[in-house]
């Protein structure tokens, strides 16, 4: 907090109004959801590519398949079902890998999908994995890929059109005994043909709330937010970018983008119940938010949404300690939060899809569960006319999992799957804060009468750090095989980038909720949308 709740307040509302001009596209790996839509369009589309094999460029054809909506109402998910992408390898390129040893491959594909609305554009990846496949003696191979894709999100009226960019396949080689050829593995990256058809169009799906799906969308209209930034140099220099391995090509990690206004982009209402109540009341300085964003999961190359979750707010009074000269003020201040649903300190749970061991579809279900106070603290210095502020949110945090999928097949984890100890974070100031504990930092900047940007505890806004996955404990299936070490070995580990965005913030406390801020019944009118 760096000044009176009204100025604050000034801020928030300055910058809806500035974003309601702007269209919004958000990508997240979500799990399928109902949707309203119209009806249904099959895409089946052949584009041509050129691919880069070890004997040099080869032309090769790949074919997309998907079901998509062919309309949804604004800030509805468009799930595309049934997607497959099948390549055909030239004989020459079989010949590269029959060259290498190889009997028989596996393959992952990487196919980028351009998403645009408006003049917002941001990028999916559509990852998929293959059977083995042995390699033929002569002529060509097909290969045909399957898995789970992140679903697009578009927050403003119009056409929302989905275009096929690059293309790239990670071939796992096997000798005729099965043992991996040296080297073990390929990577093909491909490129579309400037011939392409379309441009490699792939479907254009109608966003709207009317009943048509199209039309301009109104200063009125709630789902409203700046362009998402796929790419850019974040306001914090914490996590170094990831390198230059195929994580990094698959768009799949939560990356550093430009740091965005404070209080992030606003979804339709799809949050969970965020209110007090009898077990948890509100006091005098009680607030409540949304927070959502990404957490990477480094040995899977991948990261994973969470989606919008609730935190309870207490929020201290600010203390400022003036200059000897009266030329500015530093200004601190101490509040707590705890996660809440369903009366329990713990996220709802959420579900992650990744590519286990490069090639198995993997889905897990999992909680962020709360173990001990959760501290927000704000350190900021003001010469009057310029502020600015850090805040760091610290939460000892254990990540249960209670469910797991492997290739579609359900896979009894038991009902006490968990990390041994708090997700754990370097913290600044080890000696104040021992222990394990998830740190979160957030800076936010304002010039007087000008709007906040970064983060700020009542307006919300981006909060990033690294955290190291603590190994697994419990978790054990009903015929007592013990899954931990497989879990571990799959999962734990040390710099997972995490990139959270809290919405704007509802002063419950007050005798007349502020409108701007708070629905009717005291919940955060905001949700926030996560950022990559």
């Amino acid at each position: 907090m760096t000044g009176p709740r009204s100025a604050v307040r000034r801020t928030a509302r300055s910058r809806a109004r500035s974003a309601v001009i702007a269209a919004f596209v958000v990508l997240a790996a979500t799990v399928p959801v109902a949707a309203g839509a119209t009806g249904t369009q099959e895409i089946d589309a052949a584009l041509p590519y050129v691919c880069l094999f070890p004997s040099g460029e080869q032309s090769a054809t790949v074919r997309v398949a998907a079901g998509l909506p062919e309309r949804v109402a604004a800030g509805e998910p468009i799930e595309p079902s049934g997607v497959s992408t099948t390549v055909e390898l030239p004989e020459p390129a079989v010949a590269d890998l029959a060259a290498l040893g190889a009997a028989g491959v596996r393959a992952a594909t990487r196919l980028t999908v351009g998403v645009t609305q408006g003049e917002a554009t941001a990028e999916a990846v559509w990852r998929g994995g293959t059977e083995p496949t042995a390699l033929p003696a002569t002529g060509p191979l097909e290969l045909t890929a399957t898995g789970d894709v992140p679903s697009v999100t578009g927050q403003g009226s119009g056409e929302l059109t989905l275009t096929a960019g690059g293309f790239a396949l990670d071939l796992a080689l096997t000798t005729a005994d099965g043992t991996a050829t040296d080297p073990a593995s390929v990577t093909v990256d491909c490129a579309l043909a400037e011939d392409a058809p379309d441009g490699g169009r792939l479907a254009g799906v109608q966003v709207g709330t009317g009943e048509d799906g199209g039309g301009t969308q109104t200063p009125g209209d709630d789902a409203t937010s700046a362009a998402p930034s796929a790419t850019g140099t974040p306001g914090e220099p914490a996590p170094e970018t990831p390198g230059d391995g195929p994580a990094d090509r698959q768009g799949e990690r939560a990356p550093k983008a430009g740091e965005p206004a404070p209080g992030g982009a606003t979804a339709e209402r799809t949050a969970p119940t965020c209110k007090y109540d009898e077990k948890y009341p509100a006091g005098p300085m009680s607030l409540d938010a949304y927070i959502t964003g990404y957490s990477n999961v480094n040995k899977l190359d991948g990261a994973a949404l969470i989606p919008p979750f609730c935190t309870l707010i207490t929020q201290g009074e600010p203390q400022f300690e003036f200059f000897p000269d009266f030329s500015g003020a530093t200004i601190t201040q101490h509040s707590t939060a705890d996660l809440w649903y369903q009366q329990r300190k713990q996220t709802p749970p959420f579900k992650g899809t990744f590519l286990a061991f490069d090639f198995t579809p993997t889905t897990a279900t999992m909680v962020l569960e709360q173990t001990g106070p959760m501290t927000i603290d704000s350190h900021g210095t003001t010469d009057f006319a310029f502020t600015s502020t850090d805040t760091y949110v610290r939460a000892p945090i254990v990540l249960r999992v209670t469910a797991l999928e492997v290739n579609g097949t359900p896979l009894d984890v038991g009902t006490k799957c968990r990390t041994r100890t708090s997700l754990a974070s370097e913290d600044p100031e080890p000696e104040k804060y021992p222990g394990d504990h998830l740190v979160l930092h957030g800076r936010g900047e304002q010039v007087t009468g000008q709007p906040a940007t970064g983060y700020l505890l009542l307006s919300g806004g981006p909060l990033t750090g690294e955290v190291d996955i603590p190994a697994f404990t419990g978790c054990v299936t009903a015929d007592g095989e013990n899954l931990d070490r497989l879990l571990t070995a799959s999962v734990s580990g040390p710099g997972n980038y995490v990139k959270m965005i809290q919405g704007q913030a509802c002063f419950v406390s007050a005798d007349v909720l502020n409108p701007d801020e708070c629905t009717e019944d005291g919940q955060p009118k905001k949700v926030p949308v996560a950022e990559r």
